[in-house]
């Protein structure tokens, strides 16, 4: 990946890539969810409550990957349900294995009988993978690395089955094999498939369930396959949206996070980007506009060109329009901010109309303070309102207006300077400029060194 950032840590459709196979993980029903880390124990701070973290103190492989986690299971004593459950092995750079794909490899791996069940695919160029020697009988006989010269035969490299890196173990075998692994191979590495032969040596079955739709088992080795897999991952989270009854008029100009919610009814138009947990509700309407963490309910209209930043609500029916930023606010039901604002650390009334360039000065250079606007409230064009500040139920502000004070219910606040106007004023800067020497000149002077006189 050439970055600082731990490969299984960059950010896919809105979730770390190490927690989609981690969550496909906990739909399939898995009893313990155990990830394994350096001793950096960089992920440790991304893992959802429940799933356990294991180090792996030396960087030897698969296979020493698997060996750590496995004293993590039997360090915790697990049950004697836990000792005979089957081990299910997944890629953190493999993230759209999905929990139907994992329940039907346990069911393969259940029904065949084997002490080991791998997940395999078939690659038009399978170049980089491992390839799967399969016996007469189809039974697996061993997985062939082809990443270094004289890993492989030719004839092993046109093979197009490869090794996804997924598997499915009986606990017991797998326990009397790892202690067994070598590391005499060219990667000098505890190598996971190298527990196969063991298995098949000690006369055990090894088994290989295909998984037909090949985008499930995808890795991710560098950024150009990343972006390969966030194409694939966010046409599905468009999918899953659409058939849910949401209007996504161009998925091509369309970003949604995985844990987005969108209600019925709701349209998204092109140009759109939804992050986050942002929850949209039924019958909204969402026009080039980028929200991030906030909560739509039913009925609400933002946008064009809106930005809706964490903490922001907007209660049934309100609108956001054009070029206004919401953060941290709650917009009552029925409420407007039409265009051309921000509204910061900010509770505005159900109804209220805020004008055009109606501002919030929430930051007073040392803390944030909320302002608070009632119900029905009008506010003037270009209205700035100082927090802390209350404007009342019904209160107006003038057009032009600072507000430092409160605003009782009803009242009209006004805060500028009353306008004169300076007659002919024109005409004397007119006149003004004509006496004024040009810039030649004056330049001419100051090389004079002014005048004497």
């Amino acid at each position: 990946m050439r970055s600082r950032t731990p490969k299984v840590l960059h950010e896919l459709c809105g979730r770390p890539m190490l927690l989609w196979p981690v969550t496909a993980a906990l739909a399939a029903g898995a009893g313990r969810v155990v990830v394994v880390d350096s001793p950096a124990r960089a992920l440790e701070q991304v893992l959802p409550k429940g799933v356990e973290l294991a180090v792996q103190e030396q960087p030897n492989g698969t296979g020493g990957a698997v060996a750590a986690a496995m004293a993590k299971l039997d360090a915790d004593g697990g049950s004697e349900l836990d000792a005979a459950a089957p081990i299910l092995i997944l890629s953190g750079d493999v993230p759209l294995v999905s929990a139907q794909a994992i329940g039907e490899l346990i069911d393969a791996h259940r029904d065949g009988g084997a002490a080991a069940t791998m997940a395999t695919t078939i690659l038009d160029d399978p170049t980089g993978y491992g390839r799967v020697v399969r016996d007469a009988s189809g039974a697996v006989e061993r997985v062939v690395e082809t990443k270094k010269h004289g890993d492989s035969t030719q004839a092993e490299r046109e093979i197009r089955e490869v090794n996804t890196g997924i598997f499915v173990f009986d606990a017991l075998a797998l326990r009397q094999a790892l202690p067994r692994l070598s590391e005499d191979n060219a990667q000098g590495e505890l190598y996971l498939p190298q527990v196969l032969d063991l298995m098949r040596a000690d006369g055990a079955r090894v088994s290989a369930h295909v998984v037909a739709d090949v985008r499930l088992v995808l890795g991710v080795n560098d950024r150009e396959a990343l972006a390969r897999v966030r194409k694939l991952a966010q046409a599905a989270i468009h999918q899953r949206h659409m058939q849910a009854g949401v209007g996504i008029m161009d998925p091509d100009a369309t970003v949604i996070d995985v844990d987005v919610q969108i209600g019925r009814d709701t349209t998204i138009e092109p140009f759109t980007t939804i992050r986050g947990s942002t929850k949209i509700g039924e019958r909204c309407t969402v026009r080039h506009s980028y929200l991030v963490d906030c909560v739509l309910e039913d009925g609400v209209s933002v946008g064009p060109f809106g930005y809706l930043r964490p903490g922001a609500v907007l209660r049934n029916g309100s609108k956001v329009g054009t070029f206004v930023e919401v953060k941290n606010s709650d917009l009552g039901a029925g409420a407007k901010i039409p265009h051309l604002s921000y509204i910061g650390d900010a509770d505005i009334g159900a109804g209220s109309n805020l004008g055009a360039a109606t501002i919030t000065a929430n930051y007073d250079g040392r803390a944030k303070h909320r302002t608070t606007v009632g119900e029905r409230v009008r506010t003037g064009v270009d209205t700035t309102l100082v927090a802390p500040v209350t404007l009342g139920d019904d209160a107006y502000t003038g057009a032009g207006s600072v507000i430092v004070q409160d605003v009782p219910p009803g009242a009209l606040g006004i805060a500028r300077e009353r306008q004169r106007n300076i007659e002919g004023y024109a005409e004397r800067s007119s006149d003004a400029a004509a006496e004024r020497p040009s810039d030649a000149a004056a330049e001419a002077t100051r090389d004079r060194g002014g005048d004497s006189g």
